[in-house]
């Protein structure tokens, strides 16, 4: 198996908030569902996590809530907000004009 591919720029906003479709979830609940959701393929680092969250926050996208963790140790838990729900569906039909876009062109490059 190949080792897990780190996100391309851009990408972790879009698959943060989609993760939080689901329900509330603290910073290391949202990286292992990526994970697992996209078959360890992508792997979201700490580094990149935190910063995205906060971003998201002050961009009103998500919320933040203390809470405790399913081992008892207190953890933000973050969730969608309306804002974010509407900023989700936008950027989710962005991406998917784009990556068909950017398939369009590999395919034609092997004709």
């Amino acid at each position: 198996m190949s080792k897990p591919t780190d996100l391309v720029q851009g990408t972790l906003d879009l698959l943060i908030l989609r993760t939080l479709t689901h329900e509330p979830m603290h910073g290391w609940g949202i990286a292992q569902r990526i994970q697992i959701v996209s078959n360890q393929v992508l792997q979201v680092r700490q580094g990149a996590l935190y910063p995205a969250l906060h971003r998201l926050e002050q961009q009103g996208w998500i919320r933040a809530e203390w809470g405790d963790s399913e081992n008892n140790r207190r953890a933000k838990f973050y969730s969608l907000t309306k804002a974010g729900q509407k900023y989700l569906q936008r950027e989710k039909a962005n991406w998917e004009r784009l990556s068909s876009a950017i398939g369009l062109v590999l395919d034609e490059a092997r004709s």
